[in-house]
């Protein structure tokens, strides 16, 4: 099946395909596949103008019949999974196993939202007057704008939108320039479920597709109550006091910088196993990929060997054939900076293994690498920012709260994990005293979060939480309310005025 034809089984007709201004190509190749049309500031105006007029009809539906239009959605999702799996593929670079896993979890994200939406439950509280009852209830929120980046192209939204959708609200979504077809499919199948929902209000579900104007429109616009924004840390530093300026607000997933500590007593074969997903999967282009090792001394140099020889197995190549665990780089300027970064650590006193440019023959416009193993005397000032490649530093320690206040020693604070059999190394590290990270794993990977858990991370990582837990909230405003069912009116702290002094 050619790239066209994926695209129109996805519901994509060519005639938005070609004569647009902004070029998108696929990185396993560096080809053009389609020219898509940016939108204007204006249309950006009026797509929010239609997405508000939706959310003041579907705010009044009650929340199961919500759940419904999300019930649809998933079943559109499972017809497609393999279609649109591989489009993640060929637009971002995946392999095929992770562009339909990340179908999938489109597709749970849907199933935990259906739950949801018969389960949207506020407090009853104890009220201190007699005849009086107190309680609070969530109410549907408004227009949620959701900005996404390239390495996730269609499950972030899916985990705004399931979540969004079901909470009464409606969703303005601005992908990354760089996947904008996956989006355009993702609104095609939303649309399909309108269709056989029947009676969804036009606008629940608007998609803006452009650069930096358009982003910014959308992060001005006041009647946006909520902006769910992915990606870099420089972004999110851009958005955050934009958004909060006008009042509105903010669910930052920001850069993170993700360590794994191997403890002596660690089991190494699946110690390898967690940190070669987590470093080389993605071709390390995760927010949650495995960035930084902390192995204790004693077992450190048998780590390192066993992880060479895991990477001179792994396949780097086209992420259309079955054998390939490494596909491609997003585009040059990620092999640019990932290049950068080992230069530095280099100058740093780092020992780099792999790292170079891989098939550039056979593919000459596209950025294939051998992820990088850089051992580091410590933790030095390249090793505290993100890069978004396949590097994976590795220090040392003795001590093991040395290598948690390691871990922890970085601005961001994402995910994080430990391997170790010893009971106390493990409650230390998740405790108070332990890892500050929003997701704090032990004896498995940094990557690889499931829906069910809320997703997100602390300090320059944003604070925000998405998917599942009680992230529904964000997306919904809390009311307090007193109802007095008796036949008095007592005032606070007593007070007495009028006929009552």
């Amino acid at each position: 099946m050619t790239t066209a034809e994926l695209l129109n089984s996805l519901g994509l007709a060519s005639s938005s395909l070609t004569g647009g201004n902004l070029a998108v190509h696929s990185p396993l190749d560096g080809a053009v596949i389609a020219c898509v049309h940016e939108h204007t500031v204006p249309e950006v105006q009026a797509a929010i103008g239609r997405a508000h007029g939706a959310f003041t009809q579907w705010r009044q539906v009650p929340a199961p019949r919500r759940g419904e239009l999300i019930r649809l959605l998933g079943d559109e999702l499972r017809a497609n999974k393999e279609l649109l799996g591989r489009l993640v593929s060929i637009e971002a670079g995946k392999i095929l196993a992770e562009g339909t896993g990340e179908v999938q979890e489109m597709i749970d994200i849907c199933d935990f939202a259906v739950g949801l939406s018969r389960q949207l439950y506020g407090l009853t509280i104890a009220s201190e007057r007699p005849g009086h009852r107190m309680m609070e209830t969530w109410q549907p929120l408004g227009v949620v704008g959701v900005i996404s980046a390239f390495n996730f192209p269609v499950a972030v939204w899916s985990w705004n939108t399931a979540l969004a959708i079901v909470c009464g609200d409606a969703v303005v979504w601005k992908p990354s320039e760089k996947t904008p077809l996956t989006a355009m499919a993702c609104q095609a199948l939303f649309e399909r479920a309108m269709k056989k929902f029947g009676d969804a209000p036009a606008g629940l579900s608007e998609l803006l597709i452009g650069a930096r104007e358009v982003g910014e429109a959308l992060v001005d616009d006041r009647r946006v109550a909520l902006v769910s924004a992915t990606g870099s840390t420089r972004m999110g530093r851009q958005i955050g006091p934009r958004v909060a300026e006008r009042f509105g607000r903010s669910l930052l997933e920001l850069g993170g910088n993700n360590a794994i500590i191997v403890a002596p007593s660690a089991d190494l074969g699946m110690a390898v196993r967690g940190i070669l997903f987590g470093a080389i999967g993605t071709a390390g282009q995760r927010c949650t990929s495995t960035r930084r090792l902390i192995a204790h001394s004693g077992i450190a140099d048998e780590l390192v060997a066993r992880l060479k020889k895991a990477y001179a197995s792994a396949q780097v190549g086209n992420p259309l054939e079955a054998h390939t665990l490494v596909g491609p780089l997003i585009d040059k300027a990620a092999f640019d900076g990932m290049q950068a970064a080992l230069a530095k650590a280099r100058q740093e006193g780092g020992k780099v293994f792999g790292g170079e440019r891989m098939l550039a023959k056979e593919y000459p416009d596209a950025y294939y690498v051998a992820p990088a193993i850089v051992e580091m005397p410590a933790q030095t000032d390249v090793v505290c920012h993100e890069t978004f490649a396949p590097i994976l530093y590795v220090m040392r320690y003795e001590s093991f709260h040395d290598a948690v206040a390691m871990q922890n020693n970085v601005p961001q604070g994402l995910s994080s994990a430990v391997f170790t059999t010893d009971l106390r190394e493990a409650e230390w590290f998740l405790s108070a005293a332990g890892s500050d990270c929003g997701i704090a794993n032990v004896n498995i990977g940094t990557s690889g979060a499931e829906i069910g858990g809320a997703f997100g991370g602390e300090k320059e990582t944003g604070g925000g939480r998405e998917s599942g837990s009680d992230a529904w909230k964000v997306y919904m405003r809390r009311a307090t309310n007193t109802i007095n069912y008796s036949r008095e009116l007592p005032l606070a702290q007593g007070i007495k005025f009028g006929d009552d002094a």
